[in-house]
């Protein structure tokens, strides 16, 4: 045999292990996506059932939405971690996304305009460091009280004060919000 058709013949069969790793890791990491905004999302929803005007869960966030994300890291193993991310951050100290980040954000956006985007949209991606796997937030109309281009005064007046630099407003219902992150060191992905 050729040694151009054994290395063809050894990279067709790795191919179904890369597909299967691949699959393992993104559903380990949506578990913890799903852990993120589990926790995040039930919180959210009662403060905004306690107060319709949104101030409440304007409150919520500013001040407990950093801490439950560092809870949901201390329950996940020592090589994986979940983050939130946008392209138009409100908290400019922690959520910055990478070059990475911004360019599956982007791929998100394009599949939003395509009406390509599904509630089941999920994406791997290989990093130097391991593995990111990224579930999109598409911008709801309960989302627009903090988010939207049409502010409560009070709304916006308390965003002003917690986030001077806050770019995470004008968005309109079915708009790319930002992503949920998991990810998966190398030495996890290397099994």
């Amino acid at each position: 045999m050729k040694k151009s058709s054994v290395l063809l013949s050894a990279l067709m069969l790795s191919m179904p292990l890369i597909a299967d790793d691949t699959a393992s890791l993104k559903k380990e990491g949506v578990g913890y996506i799903k852990m993120l905004a589990k926790a995040l999302k039930s919180e959210l929803k009662s403060h905004m059932k306690n107060d319709l005007s949104g101030i409440e869960a304007l409150a919520f966030c500013t001040g407990s939405a950093e801490e439950i994300t560092k809870r949901v890291n201390e329950k996940l193993p020592p090589y994986a971690s979940v983050r939130r991310t946008a392209l138009k951050v409100r908290n400019d100290k922690n959520n910055l996304p990478d070059k990475t980040d911004s360019e599956v954000m982007r791929s998100f956006q394009e599949m939003i305009d395509k009406k390509t985007l599904t509630d089941k949209t999920i994406k791997v991606v290989r990093t130097e460091e391991g593995a990111r796997i990224y579930k999109p937030l598409v911008t709801k109309k309960v989302c627009l009280k903090c988010h939207g281009a049409q502010l409560s005064e009070k709304i916006a007046e308390s965003l002003k004060s917690a986030y001077p630099h806050d770019k995470a407003v004008g968005f309109k219902e079915g708009d790319l919000r930002g992503v949920i992150v998991a990810e998966i060191k190398k030495s996890a992905t290397e099994k």
